[in-house]
Order: C-alpha cells, then sequence, then structure tokens
C-alpha cells in the first residue's frame, strides 16, 4: 500500500473501480467475510426492539456500502422480529445493479429503497431511522470527511438509535493500491482515524459505545467495530 495526494476526483475513481471489479470483489471477500459481518450485524439486531403494536409500521434501517445485498442486506429483511424497512446505498452502479437482481422480491414488495451515490451526499430528514449500518464504507472516506458523515448519521437517527460500523485500526490519512485484487482497473483508497480517533470521533458525534472490538479481517487487515446508541436527549425540569 503506497500514499498518494487524494486526487479530486476520488468518488468517480471509486465508482469506476468498484463497478469494474464488483464481479471479482464479490467472488473473493462475500464468502470469506460473511461470519465476522454476519457476527456483528447479530449485536445490532439482539438490541432492536420490536414494537408492541402489531399493526405499527416497519422499523426503518439504513445501510451505507450495501454491495451485492448479499448477504448482509437479505439477512436484515429476512429477520422475523422486528419488521424492517431498508434503505440500501452503495456507490457503485454495478453493485446497486446486482443488489436489485439479488433482492427483487423485496423491492417488489416495498421493503427496500436502493440508492445509488456518494454517501455523503444523502439526505434524510432528522430521526428517520432506527438503525444505521455501516460495513467497509466509511473507510473510503478521507477521513476528513468522517466526521461529517457521523455527524449527519447521527442526525438521521431517532433518539435511542443504533450506529454500526467498521474503521480503519491504522491511523493513514490515506493509503492506495494501484492494483487490488491484482486487476488492472482496481485502483482503491482506504483512510481512517486509528482505534482511539475513530472511537472518539463517534463519541463526538453524540453516541455511547455499546461494543468496540479490534478484528483482524481475512486479508490481514485489523478494523475496528463499533456498536453504538444516540444518547437521548435529556429534558429539563423546572
Amino acid at each position: 500500500m503506497s500514499t498518494q495526494p487524494i486526487p479530486p476526483d476520488l468518488k468517480a475513481r471509486l465508482k469506476d473501480s468498484y463497478d469494474a471489479i464488483a464481479p471479482q470483489y464479490n467472488k473473493t471477500f462475500t464468502p470469506i467475510s460473511d461470519p465476522l459481518r454476519l457476527k456483528y450485524l447479530s449485536t445490532l439486531l439482539a438490541e432492536l426492539k420490536p414494537s408492541t403494536n402489531p399493526t405499527s409500521s416497519p422499523q426503518k434501517v439504513l445501510e451505507l456500502g450495501c454491495g451485492a445485498g448479499l448477504p448482509i442486506t437479505k439477512a436484515l429483511l429476512d429477520h422475523p422480529s422486528p419488521t424492517l424497512h431498508l434503505t440500501s446505498n452503495d456507490l457503485s452502479s454495478t453493485q446497486i445493479t446486482l443488489a436489485r437482481e439479488n433482492l427483487a422480491a423485496y423491492e417488489e414488495a416495498a421493503r427496500l429503497d436502493l440508492v445509488q451515490g456518494d454517501m455523503l451526499a444523502l439526505s434524510f430528514p432528522p430521526s428517520t431511522f432506527t438503525a444505521v449500518l455501516a460495513f467497509y464504507s466509511i473507510i473510503h472516506l478521507p477521513r476528513s470527511e468522517q466526521p461529517l458523515l457521523l455527524s449527519k448519521i447521527h442526525d438521521w437517527l431517532e433518539p435511542g438509535g443504533l450506529f454500526l460500523a467498521n474503521f480503519s485500526a491504522e491511523d493513514m490519512e490515506e493509503g492506495v493500491v494501484d492494483e487490488w485484487l491484482g486487476l488492472e482497473k482496481g485502483w482503491m483508497f482506504w483512510s481512517g482515524w486509528g482505534v482511539e480517533g475513530s472511537v472518539g470521533m463517534v463519541e463526538k458525534a453524540g453516541f455511547e459505545i455499546l461494543v468496540r472490538e479490534v478484528s483482524r479481517d481475512v486479508v490481514d487487515a485489523d478494523f475496528v467495530w463499533v456498536l453504538a446508541r444516540k444518547k437521548k436527549e435529556q429534558v429539563e425540569i423546572g
């Protein structure tokens, strides 16, 4: 991995790369990273409280970096309690197309909205979501942009809402591989604040940390996984 100046067209380059390498990426990483992603997803689902009202609307969840929708998006949609409605985002139009193919039945049932584009450009009303999750996605933002995204996520979540994500355990402003996965079109970029910096960033955004763990990924990289809760507003009396 090398260090290079962050290009002004970073998001366009990342999109082009993931569009080009999506099939190989999905084949290489999805099967072997499933256990780790599903492990942390289960911690989120255990914290979600089902409504006691059988006629209540599904809880809304935002997924940043859904890829082709397998297995995480499908696992969320298949979870029996509580019933969830997902808004799933990815920078890659190829991945969104694959997710649409893989999850057509859920989209037709109006339980899934797929949104292509830069996660930082998304806009939602305050308190829209019960939970937001981001697996292997925030790490592709320049670290200078990550606090802004965390502030947006905090605003999008309802009080007491949950946030689950992983961040680079390495403190690095930029890490670049020109031909990731050995592919000519696999230019790739990562950035992060390290373990303490990332956890502190989440806390500074207004979250209470429930879980923080450093885990070694299948590609021999360390990530800090964070499950956090948006603090409920305190009502002053008197």
